[in-house]
């Protein structure tokens, strides 16, 4: 038994020659949804003379677009297919064939911020705690977009919750597309947004990125064990897939921040 799939054609509009598809406008919602919110945060501290401000926020959505874009590409190229991207590079910089590492992507806006900062002078954290906040919005869209295609599906369920997707197999299977998207979008936008509500946490510089980090690993993590592996790839240990793999070391430094800014704040004493 299963839920019926919505078959939803993955060109959302064709203009002539060019097809829109419903992935490109979850890129865009999110990046348009995560720009306009970031710019209304940083305004909280405006008054206080607190970088950064509302206009170098607005500056830094191209640095962060070329991050995602470029990280995220490089990054699937690098994780996830190595093997076959050096036999054929020329592929490398067709994004329209799909293929984007969600890692990557955060490696390439790390770099985008750190070189951000530098140039305006704004101190990283400042930056990237706002980031934080804002990149489940993209998160969540893309997710639904990846259920949309059909793609990274799930493992084979007996839970009356499953589908059966169209050019998979028959076995019905897990919408982990979904779970993600609930998850890493929605729930960890709500975690984030109440955090910064607290003045003694988003006063605390990196404590908010340290809680992205943690709280996306940890969801994550635990997903994957309702995805099904990469198929280049398989699984690690016969137990944890790619991205399990790539989800503990940002749990882990997620940690030391939320860590190193207790202790900055004086929450945590440190020993003498």
């Amino acid at each position: 038994m299963s839920l019926p799939f919505p078959i939803i054609d993955p060109v959302a509009l064709s203009l002539g020659p060019v097809d829109i598809r419903w992935y490109a406008l979850a890129y865009l919602v999110g990046f348009i949804g995560g720009w306009k919110l970031s710019m209304r945060l940083a305004r909280w501290n405006e008054g206080k003379g607190i970088p950064p401000t509302s206009k170098d926020m607005d500056d830094l959505i191209i640095w962060i677009v070329l991050g995602v874009v470029l990280g995220g590409r490089l990054g699937y190229v690098l994780f996830y297919n190595f093997d076959f991207y050096l036999e054929h590079p020329d592929l490398i910089l067709q994004l329209w064939n799909g293929g984007m590492s969600f890692h990557g992507g955060l490696l390439g806006v790390i770099i985008a911020m750190l070189a951000f900062g530098r140039i305006r002078n704004i101190p990283f954290f400042a930056i990237s705690d706002i980031a934080a906040i804002v990149t489940p919005i993209g998160l969540f869209f893309g997710r639904l977009a990846n259920f949309i295609n059909a793609e990274l599906v799930g493992r084979p369920t007996d839970l009356p919750i499953g589908f059966v997707f169209p050019g998979a197999d028959e076995a019905v299977r897990h919408a982990s597309q979904l779970y993600q998207a609930i998850f890493e979008g929605l729930i960890l936008f709500i975690i984030l947004m109440l955090a910064s509500r607290v003045e003694k946490i988003r006063s605390s510089t990196g404590m908010i990125s340290g809680l992205f980090l943690s709280f996306y690993a940890l969801f994550r993590f635990m997903i994957e064990f309702t995805r099904e592996p990469d198929p280049q790839i398989g699984l690690y240990f016969d137990l944890l897939t790619q991205g399990q793999i790539l989800c503990i070391p940002m749990f882990l430094f997620g940690e030391y921040l939320i860590l190193r800014a207790m202790v900055k704040n004086g929450w945590i004493k440190r020993n003498t």
